[in-house]
């Protein structure tokens, strides 16, 4: 249960408006906690245990936000870029208040699944590499792929730089005399991993998408830069995958 918080922190972390900005609201009798309407910002309320209004409207504190998004080429995977448009511009106003991040990074040309979230703990845990937190991709590579790559893949393949990597499923799902098309799950999340694998068997990458993390699969439903809430169900997945008890 979360502790005690100030009034005025508690509204501007639900995205009500900035400090000063509910401090007026407060002073214009806008925010009642449990029927009374405080003179200050600065009276402590327990967001779980007192109710909160704002213009009669209940406000439902929430400590941690998970999102889950189809990630479009195009924008980077970090909270802010001086030159480049990222992931959490696309959001809405509201869920930027919220101090988002990308649990982990697709590259700018790559798209899928990518989980925003303020739960740096939980990050923590799907991106450590003691828990190989799986994850699988659609790859579309120049050129045929065969047997020999699923059987290398498996074994574990060096990169470019003398790592090897843990055994990989490579799965083909159509093969043509310029591109194939390929199912790549991983257990490790090395930088640009997916491409350097496919480039040490003289294979070039032309398209690439996250399709699951762990637990979670991407909602065909979302269009490319569409995003949404994840469900209590796939939170608690995922908090287990990460080692971490429900909070």
């Amino acid at each position: 249960m979360a502790k005690t918080m100030r009034l005025d922190k508690l509204l501007s972390h639900m995205g009500i408006g900035t400090r000063s900005e509910v401090r007026k609201y407060i002073r214009y009798g806008w925010v009642e906690v449990d029927g009374a309407k405080p003179k200050s910002g600065s009276v402590h309320v327990h967001p779980e245990a007192q109710t909160v209004l704002y213009k009669g409207a209940p406000v439902i504190y929430k400590e941690y936000v998970y999102y889950m998004m189809n990630k479009p080429q195009g924008v980077v995977s970090a909270t802010e870029d001086a030159r480049e448009s990222t992931v959490i511009d696309l959001l809405e106003p509201e869920d930027q208040v919220f101090d988002l991040f990308p649990v982990g990074r697709l590259d700018k040309d790559t798209e899928g699944l990518l989980i925003l979230t303020n739960h740096g703990a939980l990050a923590h845990g799907l991106l450590s590499p003691k828990r190989h937190v799986f994850k699988t991709y659609e790859a579309v590579v120049d050129g045929p792929v065969n047997e020999n790559d699923i059987s290398a893949f498996k074994a574990g393949v060096t990169l470019d730089d003398g790592y090897e990597t843990l055994p990989a499923e490579l799965e083909i799902l159509s093969v043509g005399d310029h591109k194939s098309e390929t199912r790549l799950t991983i257990y490790e999340g090395k930088f640009h991993q997916v491409k350097r694998m496919f480039e040490s068997r003289g294979r070039f990458v032309v398209f690439l998408k996250r399709i699951s993390m762990g637990p979670l699969k991407l909602d065909d439903a979302l269009s490319p830069g569409e995003y949404r809430a994840l469900t209590e169900d796939e939170v608690n997945q995922l908090l287990e995958q990460a080692g971490l008890s429900e909070e």
